[in-house]
């Protein structure tokens, strides 16, 4: 008697200690960063609210300033708050170096469909998006710029430029203008000499570039206003600033093709759980998703056959098969391990 009462003691113990686990596991909450506007709530309609749904946990969000910066200012004071952040491979790829970003967990993730180069060691691809030109066709109608040589051609295309106030992008397009195929620009940079080859090209068109943009929000408004002719610029926020009326056309036309991920900051509070919810989210589904929100395209090829991204919207998209093959891939880790010396050659040009 002794023994089945303490046995249905333990029992009523064990079921208690269940009871609290599985209100602890429910309550889980994760905190997922990205950069706000737009993409914040593209990422909440298509991935964040979905997702976790799916996996009955519940989410906050919070919001990006200064990117990688933010990161390792919480791993370095032990106090990190933040789950899983969106952001560039290149920083992913450097945090992991620098010991402030966990490894994926790829038992949880299923990669099958998205290509080696669009995830590594630290991050996985969650979208794909374009660093392109686009014109205004106020000026040009529908024969503007077509390849970065007519970029840089300032008779056969008179006319104001603007361009981004960094190094990346800008140098792969200034070794394209300069005759470098596309496969073979990143062999070109690590040359001896491929830097300065390509900031040569750069002094070339600098006298020509009416406006540095410093923000996807800044280059679109200098569209929508008819500020500049012809820029480079994110896909996405050239579409949005189509979409509000800007008279600007697209060329996806030697475009570089880059990816943001999400990745996990070292010491995350749900480190576990939130692989698990990147695993989530990297289904088609959900990428074919983001699509009815922003115009960046999936990491997760599959999402083009489940029916739901039509060719129309793929037209737009940087990773369908027909943009696809008329760009080329930015390699984060040559910029991880090249770009403070090319930020820092890049400065002193425009300081010149």
């Amino acid at each position: 008697m002794v023994k089945l009462t303490h046995i249905g003691a333990a029992v009523v113990a064990a079921a208690l200690v269940v009871g609290i686990s599985a209100v602890l596991v429910q309550a889980e909450t994760l905190t997922l960063v990205s950069w706000g506007g737009k993409m914040q709530e593209a990422n909440r309609k298509a991935h964040w609210g979905p997702a976790t749904e799916a996996l009955g946990i519940d989410y906050v969000e919070d919001t990006l300033s200064n990117g990688y910066a933010d990161i390792k200012v919480q791993v370095e004071a032990g106090a990190v708050t933040w789950d899983i952040v969106q952001g560039g491979a290149g920083e992913a790829m450097r945090g992991g170096a620098d010991g402030n970003v966990e490894p994926i967990d790829y038992s949880v993730i299923d990669v099958t469909h998205v290509p080696e180069n669009l995830r590594n060691d630290y991050c996985v691809g969650m979208l794909t998006y374009s660093t392109m030109m686009a014109y205004n066709t106020d000026t040009y109608g529908n024969n503007g710029p077509k390849t970065w040589a007519d970029f840089w051609d300032v008779d056969k295309f008179p006319g104001a430029r603007s361009m981004r106030a960094r190094p990346a992008g800008n140098l792969e397009f200034a070794l394209i203008a300069d005759g470098v195929p596309m496969d073979k620009v990143y062999d070109v940079l690590s040359s001896d000499g491929g830097i300065e080859r390509a900031l040569d090209k750069m002094r070339e068109i600098v006298p020509h570039v009416a406006v540095w943009w410093s923000s996807g929000a800044h280059h679109a408004q200098l569209m929508k206003d008819g500020e500049v002719d012809m820029s480079t610029g994110w896909n996405g926020r050239f579409s949005g600033a189509i979409d509000d009326g800007a008279n600007a056309a697209l060329n996806f036309n030697q475009g570089q093709i880059a990816f943001d991920c999400y990745y996990v900051p070292k010491g995350a509070p749900n480190k576990d759980m939130a692989m698990k919810l990147i695993g989530e989210m990297t289904k088609p589904i959900y990428q074919a998703n983001l699509t009815k929100y922003i115009a960046y395209g999936p990491t997760n090829m599959e999402a083009f056959e489940i029916g739901v991204i039509t060719p129309e919207v793929a037209a737009s998209l940087p990773s369908s098969p027909a943009n696809a093959k008329i760009q080329f891939v930015n390699d984060a880790e040559w910029w991880r391990i090249n770009g403070a010396r090319a930020e820092e050659m890049f400065d002193e040009m425009m300081t010149e």
